[in-house]
C-alpha cells in the first residue's frame, strides 16, 4: 500500500480520537437522559488548562491531571443545574459552552501561538507496530489514542452487560420506574454527566498535549458539536461511535491534505464540510418521531422530579 495512503489512515485515527473520546462520554450522559451541549466549552477549557500545565511544568501528566480537574468542576456545575435545580438542559448546555469558549479565550491570551517541544509523543507498541500496514496505522500512535482503544470495548461492556449499565439505561428510559425499583436516579445521572465531562476533558487535553502542542483560541474548533451529532449517528452505542468518529476523522484529515496540496477547492468550503454533516444529523434528529425510531432514550431532555409516595 502507498506510504501516503498509510499516512492518511494514521492521521484519520489521530484526528478522530478527540471526537471518539467526547462521543463516548456524551453517549453515557444521554443514555441517562441528560444531553450536555456544553462539551464544546469543556473541551476548550480543558485544552487550555492542559496546555498551561504543560507549558509551565514541562510534564504532560500534570497538564492532563489539571485538565481532568477542570472538566470535573465544569461537569459538576452543569449536573447541579440540570439535575438538582432542574434547569433546561439545552439552555444550560449552551450557556456552559459559551462560558467555556469565553473563559478559555480570556485566560488563554498570554499563551496565544505559544508552542512547546514537550508533550505526549507517539509510542510504537512492540511487535504490533511492526505488522505491515495495520501496525503503522493503529499501533504507532499517541498514548491517549491507545486509551481510546481500551475505552471503547470497556464502555460498551459496562453499558450493555453490567448492572451499572442496566441502571443507566433504565434511568434514561423511565426514571420513575427505575426509582420505584430502588435505583438512585439522581446519583446515576450525576455519575454519567461526570463521566461525559471527564471524557470531554480528556478529548480537549489530547488536542494540546498530543495533537498540536500549542494553544490557539477556540482550540476545540466545533469538535464538541460534532461529538453530539456523532452520539446520535452512533445510535448511543460505543462500538458504533468508532465508525462515526473515524469517518469524520477521515473527512477532516482529507480536508487538511487537500489544503496542503492547494487543490482548486475553496479552503472555507473544505473547513465547513464536517460541520455540514453535523447540521444535517442534528436537524434530522430534532424531530421527536425520528428520535423514537432511532431508539433515543425516552427520558432524554426531561428533568426528573421524585414524587413522594403516600401510604
Amino acid at each position: 500500500m502507498s506510504e501516503q495512503i498509510i499516512l492518511f489512515f494514521a492521521e484519520m485515527i489521530r484526528v478522530g480520537t478527540p471526537l471518539l473520546l467526547a462521543t463516548l462520554g456524551e453517549i453515557y450522559a444521554e443514555r441517562a437522559g441528560i444531553m450536555n451541549l456544553g462539551i464544546e466549552g469543556i473541551m476548550c477549557v480543558s485544552a487550555l488548562i492542559a496546555f498551561m500545565g504543560l507549558f509551565h511544568t514541562g510534564n504532560p501528566m500534570i497538564g492532563l491531571m489539571m485538565a481532568l480537574g477542570a472538566s470535573l468542576l465544569l461537569s459538576l456545575i452543569f449536573a447541579i443545574l440540570v439535575i438538582t435545580l432542574r434547569a433546561n438542559q439545552l439552555l444550560s448546555g449552551l450557556a456552559l459552552s459559551w462560558f467555556g469558549l469565553g473563559l478559555s479565550g480570556f485566560l488563554g491570551k498570554p499563551y496565544l501561538g505559544q508552542t512547546t517541544a514537550t508533550g505526549f509523543t507517539a509510542v510504537p507498541i512492540p511487535v504490533l507496530s511492526k505488522i505491515p500496514i495495520i501496525g503503522q496505522i493503529f499501533f504507532n500512535q499517541y498514548p491517549l489514542v491507545y486509551v481510546s482503544y481500551i475505552l471503547v470495548p470497556v464502555m460498551w461492556y459496562v453499558l450493555f452487560k453490567s448492572w451499572f449499565g442496566l441502571y443507566v439505561r433504565s434511568v434514561g428510559e423511565d426514571p420513575a420506574t427505575a426509582d420505584v425499583m430502588g435505583i438512585n436516579v439522581y446519583l446515576v445521572r450525576y455519575l454519567c454527566v461526570i463521566i461525559g465531562g471527564l471524557l470531554a476533558g480528556l478529548s480537549g487535553a489530547y488536542l494540546t498535549l498530543s495533537y498540536t502542542r500549542m494553544w490557539i483560541e477556540g482550540m476545540s474548533a466545533g469538535r464538541g458539536w460534532i461529538a453530539i451529532a456523532l452520539t446520535i449517528f452512533s445510535l448511543w452505542n460505543p462500538l458504533r461511535a468508532v465508525l462515526g468518529s473515524y469517518l469524520f476523522g477521515a473527512i477532516m484529515a482529507l480536508q487538511f491534505r487537500l489544503q496542503a496540496l492547494e487543490v482548486g477547492i475553496s479552503a472555507e468550503l473544505l473547513l465547513t464540510t464536517p460541520y455540514l454533516f453535523t447540521i444535517v444529523i442534528l436537524v434530522i434528529s430534532s424531530q421527536e418521531v425520528i428520535r423514537k425510531k432511532l431508539g433515543a432514550p425516552a427520558a432524554l431532555y426531561k428533568p426528573y422530579i421524585r414524587e413522594e409516595l403516600i401510604i
